[in-house]
C-alpha cells in the first residue's frame, strides 16, 4: 500500500494502481521508454491492473513485458467499465492514470487521479477531473514513488 499524508485532506491509502493504456503507457501501441523499470518497483508497493478497449492490439503484448494484468475494456462503452473496475475493487483505493474522455468516470472512482498529456494529447475534460496533471507518464508514476511531491501539489 502506498500511504499519504495531505495536510488539510484525508489520507490517501493505495492498495491499487489502474493504468489506461493508449496515450498513457504507450505512443501508438508502442510501450514508453522508463515505464517498466517503474511500474517493476511499484508493484511492490501496490496491485496494478491495464484498462484498455486495445486500439492498436498490443494490449496483451504490453501487460505481458509488464507483468501485470490487463482487463479489455468496450469500446463503446469503456468509460463506465473502467469506472466499475475502479469501484469493484478490494480493498478499496486506487490511483488511476489516463489520458482520455472515456478516463473520466475512472478518475471520479479513484481516491487519487492524474491526467496524462503525453504525445498522443490529453482530453480537456480529463484535465479538468483530475486531481494532477503531468506532461509524460513516468512524470505520473514518479510521484507515487515519491509521494512528497504529491503532498506539495496537493496540500490545502
Amino acid at each position: 500500500m502506498i500511504k499519504i499524508s495531505i495536510p488539510g485532506r484525508e489520507d490517501l491509502r493505495l492498495n491499487h494502481l489502474v493504468l489506461d493504456m493508449n496515450g498513457t503507457l504507450t505512443t501508438d501501441g508502442q510501450l514508453i521508454e522508463g515505464v517498466r523499470e517503474r511500474l517493476s518497483l511499484l508493484k511492490e508497493k501496490s496491485n496494478i491492473y491495464l484498462l484498455t478497449a486495445d486500439t492498436f492490439g498490443t494490449g496483451a503484448q504490453v501487460a505481458r513485458n509488464l507483468g501485470i494484468e490487463m482487463f479489455t475494456v468496450s469500446h463503446d462503452n469503456g468509460a463506465i467499465d473502467k469506472a466499475n473496475f475502479i469501484s469493484a475493487l478490494n480493498p478499496p483505493g486506487a490511483a488511476a492514470i489516463g489520458n482520455g474522455n472515456n478516463d473520466l468516470d475512472m478518475f471520479k472512482e479513484a481516491r487519487l487521479s492524474i491526467a496524462v498529456i503525453g504525445r498522443e494529447g490529453c482530453c480537456t475534460a480529463a484535465l479538468v477531473k483530475a486531481d494532477i496533471v503531468v506532461n509524460h507518464i513516468n512524470d505520473a508514476l514518479d510521484l507515487l514513488m515519491n509521494p512528497l511531491r504529491l503532498i506539495a501539489t496537493l496540500r490545502r
